[in-house]
């Protein structure tokens, strides 16, 4: 039972609770909950999650307040939103905030549970990827450190997601490489679904607006009509 994915459930519905609970209990993983913001925080420091599927509107503290905590955590947690909250300004915030996913209500089980594998699907082949490649990526004055998932560009620090970082991880491992909006999906966000492809636009924006000169005349990551996009290859650079 040592394998167990344990997750913290934080949401202060009791009836979406308790369907949560039993559902994601079904697949096999241990589910804690708790429903005041304040305790869930003290919950994250006394013991060792796998992930943390965290609702904004708690009492006490509230779920970006949660969010932005987590991520100041020395360990990487994945975090799933999920909340009544739907427009795409809280979606973006969630997802500024350090939020892998973000899932708005009402939503299906069943893709809450694709979410979840897709994320420790994705984190497990990171391990595997940064033990088989290992070492800083530099390129285009970028340099991504896998380990400590920091990117600095011209020295200077770079705030990512991680979504951004694991998209700008992707592209700098494959450079020169065309990946339509759904291999990108599949490969970075673990999981591949129709109409869904608007997500990878908003985060190839937001990445190009942070380490791109001019986002509008991107020469990192390029568009592909009609195909998709790539990462330049900088021959200069690369190591």
């Amino acid at each position: 039972m040592n394998n167990v994915k344990k997750i913290l459930l934080m949401e202060d519905d009791y009836d979406i609770a308790a369907l949560l609970r039993l559902n994601l209990q079904d697949e096999g993983y241990q589910i804690v909950h708790e429903a005041d913001g304040a305790r869930a925080r003290l919950l994250l420091d006394k013991q060792t999650w796998d992930a943390v599927i965290l609702d904004l509107m708690l009492p006490n503290v509230n779920g970006l307040e949660i969010c932005r905590y987590i991520r100041q955590m020395t360990r990487y947690l994945p975090v799933i939103i999920i909340s009544a909250r739907t427009s795409e300004t809280h979606r973006v915030l969630g997802l500024e905030m350090g939020a892998d996913d973000y899932l708005p209500k009402p939503f299906s089980i069943p893709e809450l549970i694709v979410r979840i594998k897709a994320l420790f699907r994705r984190q497990e082949a990171m391990v595997q990827n940064i033990l088989l490649a290992g070492g800083l990526i530099c390129c285009h004055g970028l340099c991504i450190n896998p380990f400590s998932r920091e990117v600095h560009l011209h020295n200077k620090q770079v705030d990512l997601t991680p979504r951004e970082f694991d998209l700008l991880l992707w592209f700098a491992r494959h450079p020169g490489e065309v990946f339509s909006r759904l291999s990108l999906l599949d490969n970075v966000w673990g999981y591949q679904h129709e109409g869904y492809e608007h997500t990878v636009n908003t985060h190839i924006n937001r990445l190009r607006a942070k380490i791109e000169q001019d986002a509008a005349e991107p020469k990192m990551i390029q568009t592909v009509w009609g195909k998709g996009y790539r990462f330049s290859v900088d021959n200069a650079g690369m190591r």
